[in-house]
């Protein structure tokens, strides 16, 4: 897998939803072979995951909250799109 570019202020965001990821694992004491094996994927993957890799696939990050009970905190993912509302309202004018 190749991974995709992020610049290095971005990239501690990914890693902070890595560790908010095995810190919610680790709340319902599962362990990384159990989270790994019900969400389908590679201990390592799982492993990535928790690290906020970008080579790893979306599905696999949504797999992974899925098992943890937190599927739904992807539709909050670019909800709140404040920036584009706004350009939004401009053409309106």
């Amino acid at each position: 897998m190749r991974k995709q570019p992020v610049l290095p202020k971005f990239k501690v965001i990914l890693e902070q939803m890595g560790e908010n990821i095995k810190l919610a694992r680790k709340r319902r004491n599962l362990t990384a072979v159990q989270v790994a094996e019900r969400a389908g994927i590679a201990r390592s993957t799982l492993y990535l995951v928790e690290k906020g890799d970008t080579s790893v696939a979306m599905g696999a990050y949504f797999n992974v909250l899925r098992v943890l009970g937190l599927q739904d905190d992807f539709l909050k993912l670019a909800a709140d799109d404040v920036f584009g509302r706004k350009l939004q309202d401009l053409d309106l004018l």
